[in-house]
């Protein structure tokens, strides 16, 4: 029995050959397989180099944008966004105490105080249209319409002719 537990199971030259060309054969026929199956099953879809799905996959998905774009109407003003018209004049004081108090009370940014002569003398003698026209279109750091897009042209001169009276 000790004599058949080392016996191998090639016993001829001819059996030798075939076992040596099969262990080279077997691994490369193995990873042929493997690389057709990995290039048919993951391979590149030739549309996804195109130069447009190249655009189109690294496009920015988003912008910053200050103010409207050139060339594109201003934003319309929704129903609810308007203020209820008023029957009467425009109180000019309580659209400075609203829109043009937190910058005229303290001078910011360059804006002349409320009441500093010196300051306004100048800009009065340009007329209070020109300064209604400031206020809607902006002047300096001042944005349109006193940064109050509800805002309307009334109420922009009732708050101008209330301050150029409290500074003349």
């Amino acid at each position: 029995m000790d004599a058949h537990q080392h016996e191998s199971f090639i016993k001829t030259p001819k059996q030798l050959v075939v076992v040596i060309l099969l262990a080279f054969l077997v691994p490369i026929i193995g990873i042929v397989l493997l690389v057709q199956l990995v290039l048919t099953v993951a391979g590149p879809d030739p549309r996804a180099m195109a130069p447009e799905a190249v655009a189109e996959r690294i496009k920015p998905v988003a912008r910053v944008e200050f103010g409207p774009r050139e060339g594109a109407p201003a934003p319309a003003q929704t129903a609810a966004a308007k203020p209820a018209a008023k029957a009467g004049p425009v109180d000019g004081k309580a659209v400075y105490d609203k829109v043009c108090f937190a910058c005229h009370q303290q001078s910011v940014a360059g804006s002349p105080r409320l009441g500093d002569k010196e300051a306004w003398a100048p800009r009065i003698k340009l007329g209070i249209p020109t300064l209604v026209q400031s206020v809607l279109i902006g002047k300096g750091a001042m944005p349109p319409r006193a940064g109050n897009p509800a805002l309307t042209e009334a109420e922009a001169g009732a708050a101008v002719e209330f301050m150029v009276g409290q500074s003349k």
